[in-house]
């Protein structure tokens, strides 16, 4: 899947560590309605390991975490 996947919602998370990342994706995801998409820009190591987690268990979708220079983009459907 290509990195440059069209999002509803952005959150630069950058500069942002543990939980940070994490805790504004959940408030977005609180906020937000079904169906959305929401990317999140994180340069902290523990997010491309945390946020997949946490979304699986929250029955969401991650549509894929891309690897940029600086940071990851992180992108999650809303699914409920």
């Amino acid at each position: 899947m290509s990195d440059d996947v069209e999002t509803d919602v952005l959150i630069d998370a950058r500069g942002s560590f543990c939980p940070g990342p994490l805790m504004e994706l959940i408030r977005a995801i609180r906020e937000g309605e079904v169906g959305e998409t929401i990317a999140i820009l994180s340069n902290d190591n523990g997010s491309k390991r945390d946020i997949p987690l946490w979304v699986g268990k929250a029955g969401h979708e991650l549509i894929g975490v891309f690897d940029k220079e600086d940071h990851d983009r992180i992108v999650v459907k809303k699914l409920k």
